[in-house]
């Protein structure tokens, strides 16, 4: 019995990190997390949706379209949340082949500061839609 025991501590030693204690991902997680409003605000202020769904003819548009007469409104959120993750991605993942002295020279306070930044912005650029 207790050389299983041991044998099992080997193998437990032995096997590799798990993916969330990994440096690498460590710094995917901070930069998307500090990418991800700032790559909204902008998808949003710009009007850069990957798509476009219009939901009355239940069709989807490549990036930004009006909407048509006699459909019903267009819906640009659903393509400004997969440009956001899209972008983001791309961004972290190209940060997380930095070398760890440089990763770990990036600053957490933004990951808390660039939401509360975002949250006037984007309360300002849709007020059209709450005052009509």
């Amino acid at each position: 019995m207790t050389d299983t025991v041991e044998q099992g501590a080997k193998l437990a030693a032995s096997a590799p990190s798990p993916l969330a204690s990994s440096a690498a991902f460590g710094t995917f997680a901070i930069v998307f997390a500090i990418a991800a409003p700032v790559i909204y605000v902008a998808s949003e202020l710009g009007g850069f949706p990957l798509f476009t769904y219009h939901p009355g003819t239940n069709r989807i548009d490549l990036g930004f379209a009006l909407a048509r007469p006699n459909e019903g409104p267009a819906m640009y959120w659903y393509g400004w949340i997969a440009t956001t993750l899209t972008a983001s991605a791309l961004v972290a993942a190209a940060a997380a082949w930095l070398p760890r002295p440089v990763a770990a020279r990036i600053p957490l306070f933004p990951i808390w500061l660039l939401p509360l930044i975002a949250l006037p912005i984007l309360a300002y650029a849709l007020m059209p839609f709450w005052t009509r």
